[in-house]
């Protein structure tokens, strides 16, 4: 997987300034919509990022949806404003606990948590899924949507997500990856902002988990969704520029204006994979 393995400590750091960002945050709330904030599975290339972003949270939870319900609880790795973690506990009626390093979103998932009503089923946990501060077999699920991506122990990450998981209880989670044939250096001006050197592999990732002897594990390869989320991100950050400048430095609508670019090139070259990784601890 290419990553440091010794502590995760300074990639934690660069994860939690980047997400506690003000421009950041502003981003994300008014592009993205602040609710899901991930790679979307889109019907139509001009289709609301936002609207493609929640149909990615409904392919995981389909990966789960046999191991939840009322009574049942999930882990929510990397949480960010909470629109899975909600999701879920709306459709299922389960508990959810969403774990996420910035306080920032945190705060900001509480608060829309008590104006839901979810309080009681929604519990938000500042803190690492290098370390999940959960005892062995605690959930009956857990997912984690495009957050190991920001991982330097991509390989710890999973370990834990093993160790809390219940007998039989499922895995699932979409990641940014490269492209098996992909050397590190070709993405590297991409994946600067996520604060690691390299992205993992669909293959890295299927071997990493059968080494945790999770059974199942399969790769739901949606890649081609890859473009036209990059290219409509670069679309709505221009057609919105000037909102944007408003609300966020200019400094940072301007490397938004070079980076976008970059993912949509990689994305065109084919050196991207994305999808839903998941797996089953054995029963």
């Amino acid at each position: 997987m290419s990553q440091d393995t010794s502590t995760p400590g300074a990639g934690e750091d660069a994860t939690r300034r980047y997400y506690d960002s003000t421009d950041v945050d502003a981003f994300y709330r008014s592009i993205w919509g602040g609710e899901d904030i991930h790679t979307g599975v889109y019907l139509r290339p001009d289709e609301p990022v936002a609207d493609a972003s929640r149909r990615t949270v409904a392919r995981v939870a389909d990966r789960l949806a046999d191991r939840l319900g009322p009574g049942r609880s999930v882990l929510d790795l990397g949480s960010g404003y909470g629109g899975t973690a909600r999701y879920l506990a709306e459709r299922f009626g389960c508990r959810v606990v969403a774990l996420n390093l910035s306080a920032a979103q945190n705060a900001h998932h509480r608060a829309t948590n008590a104006e839901r009503g979810l309080t009681g089923l929604v519990e938000v946990v500042t803190g690492s899924f290098h370390d999940i501060p959960f005892t062995d077999g605690h959930f009956d699920a857990v997912c984690s949507l495009e957050a190991l991506c920001h991982s330097d122990d991509r390989a710890r990450a999973l370990g834990e997500a093993a160790r809390v998981l219940a007998p039989g209880g499922a895995l699932a989670f979409t990641d940014l990856m490269a492209a098996e044939d992909t050397p590190a250096e070709a993405l590297r001006p991409a994946v600067s902002r996520l604060g690691v050197d390299a992205l993992a592999t669909p293959s890295s990732y299927h071997r990493r988990l059968t080494e945790l002897a999770l059974t199942d594990v399969g790769f739901d390869d949606h890649s081609e969704q890859l473009l036209t989320h990059y290219t409509r991100l670069t679309a709505e950050t221009h057609a919105r520029e000037g909102e944007l400048r408003r609300i966020v430095s200019g400094a940072y609508v301007d490397h938004l204006l070079e980076n976008l670019p970059v993912w949509v090139e990689a994305a065109r070259g084919g050196k991207l994979r994305w999808g839903v990784v998941h797996g089953r601890r054995a029963g």
